[in-house]
């Protein structure tokens, strides 16, 4: 009677407070208002008093939660469709106690004594997208509180066991470990010490290492982006010196300007470096940096003085562009500021640090505050004291320039704008500051091994797999001057960078990895395009502004639909790991894409001596959109039987928006003048529709002459032979800005008096970046040539007969086809024996 009584008591004092529940319960909280906790004190008295117990309160302190019993049946029913020992999505398994602790690419998804901090707490309540578990429905609220709880309890294994240790935190400074006894014989550069003090204890004899040629191609890839020359090959396989493989590297390494070509790739994905793009709106700001970038790669300039002259330009031709940053639309956003995209930057790219939650708020994952992201900006920012906005909330709240890191923050000399950049610059190169060097090591070893000695480049504070190599490492980089080659260099001399490539089996764990040799990777974009000039001496055009008509190295052209299927980066991100495995949209660009087909059919002509550069147009000329600029023409066409007027789109996500237009267009001639609008088009892709006068973008009165509204891209002919017209007069622009398109285009107009190749409007001037083949007459030489530099090797004699029998055409008399070249080409690239680098 009494308890039921107790009961209808609690029940009618608690209904004002049931409001309160659901909103508790999201947030984690108790949902008992303190008012409720304060007057329900004494019921556990009154309680025990009906029980006949003693009149003393009962102060009952609840266990603690048992993982295996209450947490892992939770993550066992939601968690393992993704996060198993065999998936690993993000790296991350969740199938074992120890699994869990490890965390993934993200770093720990669990910090001992901080729920709230961890990253699993985050996801599943949605504060870090996406929501876990994905694509499902939230956990339950209690089963949430019960994981964050033993998490604040130290995450145990065992109600009975200690802690679990904090996650793995990088030091400061570096260490110079000791190198470990030689293992086996020919294992005896530091690296391999290394290496083979743990490989020795899971194999008892010394790894094979791959065939020469195979080394060949892949130093070869790695050094210069290209693929080894066949009579390179053939010399290099002939050597018997037992030293030949590092003479190789040396001679390859040595070449600044073909070293430079390919690694600039590298470093254009992480300093977000991209010529010819401009942006939409007229705040928008991006400016290249290629020119400086390029000179300090072929000269190797120290990484001390490289970095410190992004983060300190100081001189003309100095890279200012890294600290202008790329702004889309202007400055929509405090986080998005040059000077905040430059803390954010600068922290990641050269210290391995993420600061992009905390550039919002204080960062729900790790101990980096607001503030932080802040004070590292004042370094960069007009105002040496800098006003913080959480969330773009304004604050009363201010920032002045400090380092992340205490034990290396120095004030300024004064509050200039130079002197805080010249200090930060100082502080990030600082010989103390370890995280320097051990950040740009393991880029270099993830460049070339596929895998990091920390697993994601961006999270530093990741465990090493194994520390002492990586500070061993870093400390030797630094005790050689910061010199980048020299770094490259230990690597591909080792024995570990010459072992056969293994496949990753899915995600590699971040505990218990154990290094087997450089893993397969997947050819560049720039790699696989420069594979195809390389093969049949037809490469890419620079069309943009300061080198147009000239061939070029594909790092130099703007992406196509091809090279951006193959993972060539939009660089308004810093990118530091391309995706690389196999997309629909790649698939359909290798099997089905008019740009390799294109590509494919001109190298088989040129192969064979049978293709014909076009004519020169007598007007080319770019016309960007959001500039509003235009450009006119006056051309000689006394001796032209046709005109072909070309339009063509560069860079818009909506070229159909675009509103070209041929203005005050005219025929001149000794009788006169006639509007081109007057004549009949012999050919037309369509004009566009519109009525009324011309007006121009940027000028607010109307053409006197009209002229054609023509869509992009477009094309239009005109028959005027023998009609007496001796010049073509006009003005080409747009008549609208406003494409709707962040990336905006550049319009290019041509006029051709004689019939254009239509795959390359812009002939390319002499000379290619690799001499290029002189004609092949036989189909042994096409065969020999595509094999030996695809795949370094000699094709098998099935191969050969298939091939030889491909590229003939047996309606000609067995003669060579170009269309059979083209089709052996494309099933040559097609093979994983080219596209991957073993």
């Amino acid at each position: 009677m009494y308890r039921g009584l107790l009961l209808g008591l609690v029940f009618l004092l608690l209904i004002p407070d049931f409001r309160l529940k659901a909103e508790a319960t999201r947030s984690g909280r108790s949902w008992l208002p303190a008012s409720a906790i304060s007057r329900f004190s004494w019921l556990p008295a009154l309680a025990g008093r009906t029980q006949g117990s003693s009149s003393q309160p009962v102060r009952a302190t609840a266990p603690r939660v048992d993982f295996e019993r209450q947490i892992k049946p939770i993550i066992d029913k939601n968690c393992l469709e993704c996060h198993s020992t065999e998936k690993r999505k993000g790296g991350l398994s969740l199938a074992t106690y120890g699994d869990a602790l490890d965390g993934g690419r993200n770093g720990a998804a669990i910090r001992p004594g901080a729920g709230t901090r961890s990253i699993m707490i985050q996801r599943l309540l949605g504060r870090i997208e996406p929501q876990m578990p994905k694509d499902e429905d939230p956990l339950p609220s209690s089963q949430i509180a019960l994981i964050r709880r033993w998490i604040d309890e130290g995450a145990r294994e065992t109600p009975g066991s200690p802690p679990a240790p904090p996650p793995w935190e990088a030091p400061m400074a570096l260490t110079h470990p000791t190198v470990p006894p030689v293992t086996w014989t020919a294992w005896s550069s530091p690296i391999d010490r290394f290496i083979a003090s743990d490989m020795s204890k899971r194999r008892s004899a010394e790894p094979p290492v791959i065939a020469d040629a195979l080394f060949a191609r892949r130093a070869y890839l790695d050094l210069w982006g290209l693929l080894p020359p066949p009579d390179a090959l053939e010399a290099f396989l002939k050597d018997d010196g037992p030293d030949k493989r590092e003479r190789l590297v040396q001679a390859l390494i040595a070449d600044n300007q073909r070293y430079a070509e390919h690694w600039i790739s590298f470093w254009n994905d992480l300093l977000r470096n991209e010529d010819g793009v401009s942006y939409y709106s007229e705040t928008a700001s991006r400016k290249p940096i290629t020119t400086w970038l390029r000179a300090a790669l072929e000269s190797n300039l120290p990484y001390d003085r490289f970095v410190a002259k992004l983060l300190n330009p100081e001189t003309p031709g100095d890279p200012d562009g890294f600290l202008v940053g790329v702004n889309w639309r202007g400055e929509t956003s405090a986080a998005v500021t040059p000077w905040m995209q430059a803390s954010q930057n600068s922290a990641q790219i050269f210290l391995g640090v993420n600061l992009k939650c905390n550039a919002c708020h204080d960062s729900f994952v790790s101990h980096w505050k607001l503030k932080d992201a802040y004070s590292l900006a004042s370094y960069f920012s007009p105002d040496a004291k800098l006003q913080l906005f959480r969330c773009d909330r304004a604050l009363d709240q201010y920032a002045e320039p400090g380092f992340l890191y205490p034990e290396l923050s120095r004030a300024p000399s004064s509050s200039t704008l130079d002197a805080r950049r010249a200090t930060i610059a100082k502080i990030f190169t600082d010989a103390r500051n370890g995280r320097l060097a051990r950040t740009l090591v393991n880029r270099i070893w993830l460049h070339l091994f596929g895998y990091g000695i920390v697993a994601n480049p961006d999270e530093m504070d990741g465990k090493p797999w194994d520390p002492a190599l990586l500070d061993w490492m870093a400390a030797d980089f630094v005790d050689h001057g910061y010199d980048v080659k020299h770094l490259i260099l230990t690597i591909m001399t080792s024995r570990a960078y010459q072992l056969p490539a293994v496949a990753r089996p899915g995600e590699v764990p971040a505990r218990g990895y154990a290094f087997a040799g450089p893993e397969v990777r997947r050819l560049t974009a720039e790699q696989f395009a420069d594979a195809i000039g390389t093969i049949t001496g037809e490469w890419s055009v620079v069309t943009e502004q300061g080198e147009v008509g000239n061939f070029a190295r594909e790092w130099r052209v703007a992406a196509t639909n091809l090279t951006r299927a193959l993972g060539r980066p939009i660089r308004d991100q810093v990118t530091s790991v391309r995706v690389s495995s196999s997309t629909t949209l790649q698939e359909l660009e290798l099997v089905n894409g008019a740009t390799l087909a294109t590509w494919l059919s001109r190298g088989a002509r040129n192969m064979l001596g049978q293709l014909q550069p076009g004519p020169a147009s007598a007007f080319s000329e770019v016309v960007a959109g959001r500039s509003a600029s235009t450009a006119s023409f006056d051309v000689d066409v006394s001796r032209a039987a046709k005109l072909w007027l070309i339009v063509e789109d560069n860079g818009s996500s909506a070229p159909e928006r675009n509103k070209a237009a041929w203005a005050d267009a005219e025929l001149a001639g000794p009788q006169g003048t006639v509007p081109l609008s007057s004549l009949e088009a012999s050919e037309s892709s369509g004009l566009r529709a519109g009525t009324g006068p011309i007006v121009l973008a940027g000028s607010k009165e109307p053409v006197r002459g009209g002229g054609l509204r023509v869509p992009t891209p477009s094309r239009v002919v005109y028959d005027i032979g023998g009609k007496g017209y001796t010049r073509l007069r006009g003005t080409v622009g747009l008549e609208n800005t406003d494409v709707g398109a962040t990336l905006q285009p550049q319009i290019k107009f041509y006029i051709f008096t004689a019939e254009p190749d239509l795959e390359r409007l812009v002939p390319p001037a002499p000379g290619t970046p690799l001499p290029g083949p002189a004609p092949l007459t036989t189909a042994s030489a096409v065969v020999d040539r595509i094999f030996w530099y695809a795949l370094a090797r000699a094709p098998s004699p099935e191969e050969r007969a298939i091939a030889e029998e491909t590229v003939k055409d047996s309606a000609e008399g067995g003669r060579l086809a170009p269309t059979g070249v083209a089709d052996l080409l494309w099933a040559v690239l097609m093979k994983p024996e080219f596209q991957l680098i073993y």
